[in-house]
């Protein structure tokens, strides 16, 4: 039998549990959603070219050997937007996810202390966020407007705390403990 398939199976499972790294996650708010201004590549090369032809003249047989070595380096540029647009919308979205955040690293004081998050109490240093407080001046909301509207217009409703308590629903009864339900009736075949 021919077991050269199951070795580099063999083989191949035992490159990929050493050498394959974990996958980690990214912060999808501040990276820069595949917007690149190009690759740069560089690739070595190297065929070994070994032949031999035989003929049925031996005036036509000959042996061939040749190497052939290559280093390429390889610059795409990609069409489209150029570079400095890229970099400036990838600054703007890291801009706009700090003018959210900052409120609350600002609010934060112990971020300070922890020299973890030094880089990121210094871009959000100076940031004051802006609160909007377009709320009614009676403090109310539209939900409780709602509830309040609702209640009005059911005030047979009994509330505690705004939880229903009665009346109730069911028009059924729970017979008390010591009550003998009746047998069913027996089929008459």
């Amino acid at each position: 039998m021919n077991y050269y398939f199951t070795g580099l199976l063999v083989l191949a499972i035992t490159i990929l549990a050493l050498f394959v790294e974990p996958a980690y996650p990214r912060n999808e708010y501040l990276n820069e959603y595949g917007a690149r201004c190009g690759d740069f590549e560089t690739r070595v090369e190297a065929e070994d070219r070994n032949y031999d032809y035989r003929h049925y003249s031996d005036n036509n047989n000959y042996d061939g050997d040749s190497d052939n070595y290559r280093l390429s380096f390889t610059y795409r540029k990609y069409l489209g937007v150029d570079c400095n647009t890229i970099k400036e919308n990838v600054q703007l979205k890291q801009q706009l996810e700090l003018m959210k955040m900052c409120g609350r690293v600002n609010n934060n004081p112990s971020l300070a202390q922890n020299k973890n998050f030094k880089l990121l109490v210094s871009k959000c240093m100076g940031i004051d966020p802006v609160r909007l407080d377009n709320r009614p001046e009676d403090g109310k909301s539209k939900w409780d407007e709602l509830k309040d509207d609702y209640k009005k217009e059911n005030p047979d409703l009994k509330l505690m705390n705004d939880k229903l308590i009665g009346p109730k629903k069911s028009k059924l009864k729970i017979p008390p403990k010591d009550y003998i339900l009746p047998l069913p009736k027996p089929k008459n075949d």
